[in-house]
């Protein structure tokens, strides 16, 4: 399994950025495909964005134009730009890593939008 620590997280009010990062101990992290995945208190835990090895991306439709998922191979990392912040964008960040059928999760990073 990949170790995978966030940071990043934190306070802010509509319409604010934030950057969370996660950085992966280990050397697959380069074939992983990683993602961020989101879990707003009484929901269930929700895609948000992934990005290939290969730097091809995807998003939830709920964040599209607003965040960007991006990739540092050099740096075993992976970012979050999260621009435009709304309330419904509170929720605990998790950071994902999959390869080799394995999924690897961080502790989680704590976005909280204030109105």
């Amino acid at each position: 399994q990949v170790q995978l620590v966030e940071s990043g997280g934190g306070l802010v009010q509509t319409g604010e950025s934030l950057r969370l990062s996660c950085t992966a101990s280990g050397t697959i992290f380069r074939i992983s495909v990683m993602a961020w995945y989101r879990q707003a208190p009484g929901k269930e835990r929700e895609l948000v964005a992934g990005i290939t090895p290969t730097g091809n991306t995807n998003y939830a439709d709920s964040v599209k134009g607003r965040f960007t998922i991006s990739r540092d191979n050099a740096k075993n990392t992976v970012y979050l730009q999260m621009n435009s912040l709304k309330p419904e964008d509170t929720a605990v960040y998790y950071c994902n890593a999959f390869a080799f059928g394995q999924h690897s999760w961080g502790q989680g990073t704590q976005v909280t939008v204030s109105s």
